[in-house]
């Protein structure tokens, strides 16, 4: 596991910066990104720059950290929390100015040393809770 772990470590630093050399390292051109509310997954490191723009766009300091890791084969499930500050609107929700700390559970599949695939399941209904969209 210790090279999955060393992959997840540079893979942190590539959604904490959104770096497109790290996107273009990381990510194999074909790979492909189940999100919510999107019919059609997302693909390549175009596409997982989309992911963290959108995310960028509503919370510009948002910050992941890994929690749990757990790995088979080329299958590798991460628990991550999702820190960041409502300054922007996302989902149609203005700016709150308000914090966020949101887990999100994400599966992926790795290739070559790259990911092929990603099934993301951030915990949508904590985040819009925290930012007011929703009644506690």
């Amino acid at each position: 596991m210790g090279a999955t772990k060393e992959f997840f470590n540079q893979f942190l630093q590539f959604i904490n910066t959104a770096d497109e050399n790290l996107a273009q390292q990381l990510i194999s051109p074909a790979a492909k990104f189940y999100v919510p509310f999107q019919a059609d997954p997302l693909q390549g490191p175009k596409g997982y720059l989309t992911i963290i723009g959108m995310m960028r766009s509503g919370f510009p300091d948002i910050q992941w950290s890994i929690e749990d890791m757990i790995a088979e084969n080329d299958k590798v499930a991460v628990r991550f929390t999702m820190k960041g500050t409502h300054k922007g609107t996302f989902f149609g929700v203005s700016a709150t100015g308000k914090p966020i700390a949101v887990s999100a559970m994400n599966f992926y599949r790795l290739s070559d040393n790259q990911i092929i695939e990603e099934i993301g399941q951030p915990d949508l209904l904590a985040l819009m809770t925290q930012i007011g969209a929703i009644p506690q």
